[in-house]
């Protein structure tokens, strides 16, 4: 059987800028009805990210099949060729010429807090792209991209008895009670963290047990809590692993998907899989950006051994 995972996500760049000062000193309370100022950032960098890149980079680092169905924009090149570089199949990425790449632009102060404005460019056109198209796969999972292009291929995976993770994120909110249901009704698991799965019973009027009969598996991730696996009538608690360092969560949510996925293609049972994830998320969260952290499926499975005192 086919280990490929067909991985459905935004592609993205994130310009991200560092103002040495606080938004609090420059913004006047009494005046953001006519805002007009100017930060001066003295440092930018660039990350590439989106959704499907995160979770296929981690995916290909533990040695899983990933392939990206994606759209990019008149300026993806590089990023085709990181994936080249990578040995990430890029046959289910559509170029969309008239259009960028979706960006997310991050200015941040001293405190931390963030003024983001996010371009969703080519990832508009998701809908474009077609799960029939891409061959015989083991699994998918629709993580957030554009509205149009998650319920096309939710359709597409439920009319080829293809099974998938709904992994809504942040684009939760796009939908209405009818249609996140359905994505339920369609899945074979559902992903989220503890914010989103709260947002998500609110909104369907289901219970989490109402959902997680509906499922073969469904995932809720509770950050420093460590996370749970509901599955068969039982729930699995999943540690949180002790990471290095906790640098920057950017991403993070990712690389627990992707620990997930390669435990499904792989017929892991579900507190391994669980605790894999969860080591993923370790190992990501001590690097700055989405797909900066570099190890060998070897080291992840001496990580996993060393963490919990047996071998996946």
């Amino acid at each position: 059987m086919t280990k490929t995972t067909l991985i459905c996500g935004s592609l993205a760049f994130d310009k991200i800028m560092q103002y040495n000062g606080r938004f609090g000193e420059t913004l006047l309370a009494d005046q953001l009805h006519k805002v007009n100022v100017s930060f001066l950032v003295p440092t930018l960098r660039t990350e590439y990210g989106g959704c499907s890149a995160n979770i296929a980079y981690n995916l290909k680092m533990l040695g899983g099949e990933p392939l990206i169905m994606a759209a990019i924009g008149q300026d993806g090149g590089e990023y085709l060729e990181r994936f080249d570089k990578l040995g990430i199949d890029t046959r289910g990425i559509r170029k969309i010429t008239h259009s960028y790449t979706a960006q997310c632009f991050v200015t941040a102060d001293l405190d931390n807090n963030q003024i983001n404005a996010f371009h969703p460019g080519a990832m508009e056109f998701a809908h474009e792209n077609n799960v029939g198209d891409q061959g015989e796969l083991r699994v998918a999972i629709i993580a957030p991209d554009g509205r149009g292009g998650m319920i096309k291929h939710a359709r597409d995976c439920a009319a080829l008895q293809v099974p998938f993770m709904f992994d809504p994120g942040q684009q939760l909110p796009m939908f209405s009670g009818d249609e996140l249901i359905e994505f339920i009704d369609q899945a074979t698991y559902v992903a989220a963290n503890d914010y989103e799965f709260e947002m998500l019973m609110d909104r369907t009027g289901l219970t989490l047990a109402e959902i997680a009969g509906r499922l073969e598996a469904l995932i809720i991730t509770r950050g420093e809590k460590g996370s749970e696996i509901h599955t068969g009538g039982k729930r699995h608690e999943i540690p949180c692993v002790q990471a290095a360092a906790v640098v920057d969560p950017t991403g993070c949510g990712d690389a627990y998907r992707a620990g997930l996925l390669f435990g499904i293609t792989n017929d892991l049972d579900w507190p391994t899989t669980g605790r894999l994830a969860s080591l993923m998320g370790a190992i990501k969260i001590a690097h700055q950006g989405g797909q900066n952290h570099v190890v060998t499926a070897a080291q992840i499975a001496d990580k996993f051994e060393s963490e919990f005192g047996y071998r996946f």
